[in-house]
């Protein structure tokens, strides 16, 4: 068994039976109709776990060149775990059976349209990354404890179709992690004693 494994698992258990107000979200720039998703967020099992992201393609027609997490639209008869684990299969050759699941977290609306669940696990340190080129331009792997602490997380706002939309850049190593991906972490480390993760 790993100790980080059950030091998370706690951790989230506790984190998400509160309630917590004020959790951030797109729905108010969302559409009507919402299309189900599911993102994987892979914690690497080490001593200093960290968070596998990836840059897509600038060549995708949504978002492209972003910082992302595995993830895509849930297929017919999937649930949230289930299309978590075959996009990170699909993007970057992550086999499921390689990924201890820690549970499902909040819900976040996108302005454009996707109810996206975002599930937490845990892989092996030495897992080998084989990307899909077609899906991913590349991948890193940023300190999980930098990405969770709110001090790293700036607070910006643009404009979005005539409304002022606020959202968080998380900049780790030149790595720009901002828009959803970012929000599903200020969420996730809200939830998450993350200061309680290592065993110092």
């Amino acid at each position: 068994m790993s100790a980080l494994f059950d030091r998370l698992a706690r951790l989230f258990d506790e984190g998400h039976g509160i309630e917590l107000p004020d959790l951030r979200s797109d729905a108010g720039f969302a559409p009507p109709e919402l299309r189900p998703a599911a993102v994987l967020i892979p914690v690497t099992d080490r001593r200093e776990p960290g968070v596998i992201l990836t840059h897509r393609p600038e060549t995708m027609r949504s978002h492209p060149g972003q910082v992302a997490f595995p993830g895509g639209k849930l297929d017919p008869g999937e649930d949230a775990v289930a299309a978590a684990l075959r996009e990170a299969d699909e993007e970057l050759g992550i086999p499921p059976a390689a990924v201890r699941v820690i549970g499902a977290s909040d819900r976040f609306v996108t302005a454009t349209g996707y109810d996206v669940t975002p599930v937490l696990g845990l892989v092996p340190q030495d897992l080998t990354i084989r990307p899909d080129p077609h899906e991913v331009a590349g991948w890193f792997e940023a300190p999980l404890r930098f990405v969770f602490d709110p001090v790293n997380h700036v607070q910006k706002q643009a404009s979005w179709r005539g409304s002022i939309r606020p959202y968080i850049e998380i900049d780790w190593q030149g790595h720009r992690i901002w828009g959803v991906t970012a929000a599903i972490i200020a969420n996730l480390s809200r939830r998450i004693a993350w200061q309680d993760i290592l065993d110092d």
